[in-house]
């Protein structure tokens, strides 16, 4: 089944705007399930039982379709790298919605921020403004401090960094930072899930 298939199937006749909550969640599940070279619940930083319940919460009209992805040797949510247990601590101390699904995401969006696309992209997200959307209904403190839009990979190990007190930035001021077009540039490109979805059997 193809990415795009899979995403609506996942949707089950939904839009992202009216349902917005199962957009951010199918998108990277459709996309990660794509990626042959790992494990589903390794692609998205979570346990199989968590990819198990996020799918009977939201998705049980399409839980057989993945489940042959799922590895169940209870390694998909171990940290893939030495950042990302903070990045999980920074979203988690910064969720702003109640529930399963905000500790879902913050699995997902730590786990998918170590891929090497801009952030939107390596979600699956149609565009730029559904990961602006994805951390206000989310991690709402993120994205009020946030308020410049720097690019948000950047962002993430920026606050990380300084909460460490470590300076990794080469001026004090963003402004006259020869780094600027960097952090704060355009995040142009093709959306990841419709491109895998052309190409993946």
């Amino acid at each position: 089944m193809l990415a795009g298939e899979l995403y609506r199937l996942l949707m089950a006749g939904a839009d992202r705007t009216s349902d917005f909550a199962r957009h951010v969640l199918a998108a990277p599940l459709a996309l990660a399930h794509g990626e042959r070279g790992r494990p589903l619940d390794a692609a998205l930083g979570l346990s199989a039982g968590d990819v198990t319940a996020l799918l009977l919460t939201h998705f049980p009209h399409a839980a057989a379709f993945v489940a042959d992805r799922l590895s169940f040797d209870g390694q998909g949510d171990a940290p893939a790298s030495i950042e990302e247990p903070d990045l999980r601590q920074l979203l988690l101390d910064n969720r702003s919605a109640p529930g399963p699904d905000a500790v879902w995401l913050t699995h997902i969006v730590a786990r998918r921020s170590l891929d090497s696309n801009h952030l939107w992209q390596d979600l699956g997200l149609k565009d730029r403004s559904d990961l602006s959307r994805l951390m206000r209904d989310y991690f709402a403190p993120l994205a009020a401090a946030n308020s410049r839009d720097m690019k948000w990979k950047k962002f993430f190990y920026r606050t990380l960094c300084q909460s460490e007190g470590i300076l990794i930035c080469k001026s004090p001021v963003c402004d006259a930072c020869t780094d600027f077009a960097a952090c704060f540039g355009a995040e142009d490109g093709h959306s990841l899930l419709a491109q895998v979805s052309r190409a993946i059997p």
